[in-house]
């Protein structure tokens, strides 16, 4: 089982990707309390670990080349983010046979063509697993999705 803060790496990325692919290609404020929860600054006005995380996850999606945005919120949000084209492609394209060959064992193979091919996407198993709620499985997505390329040099 991987660390508690790779877990919540994890989730975070997912979730901001999900929600700028959702908005593509308009850009939009991407708040870290949409993604991560409330959090109340202390005393000092500083925020929790956990809030400070997914803001430093929402950097290094940028840092990666994944989104882009204008300015940061104080350390509340990004400013007019937007997924880059990087990103965007790669959460439309199918996932390798066999990440689909483990989502499609919950869902119908009755399917029309279509659909089965909207649901063979990387976006399509990343709100899947997003709903599950599974730790593993959002891992294992996201490091199908973004990862898959660095295991392979």
């Amino acid at each position: 089982m991987a660390d508690i803060h790779i877990e919540e790496f994890y989730k975070d990325a997912a979730i901001a990707l999900v929600q700028l692919y959702n908005a593509f290609p308009r850009r939009i404020n991407l708040f870290v309390e949409d993604i991560a929860g409330s959090d109340e600054p202390d005393e000092f006005g500083l925020h929790s670990k956990r809030h400070m995380a997914c803001f430093g996850t929402l950097l290094w999606l940028s840092e990666e080349g994944l989104l882009r945005f204008v300015d940061t919120i104080r350390q509340e949000a990004l400013d007019q983010a937007v997924l880059t084209q990087q990103a965007f492609v790669r959460m439309s394209s199918p996932a390798s046979p066999h990440l689909q060959h483990e989502a499609a064992a919950e869902e119908s193979q009755d399917l029309p063509p279509a659909i089965r091919e909207d649901f063979s996407t990387h976006i399509h198993l990343l709100r899947t697993a997003l709903r599950s709620g599974s730790s593993a499985k959002i891992s294992r997505v996201m490091q199908a999705t973004f990862f898959r390329d660095i295991a392979n040099h």
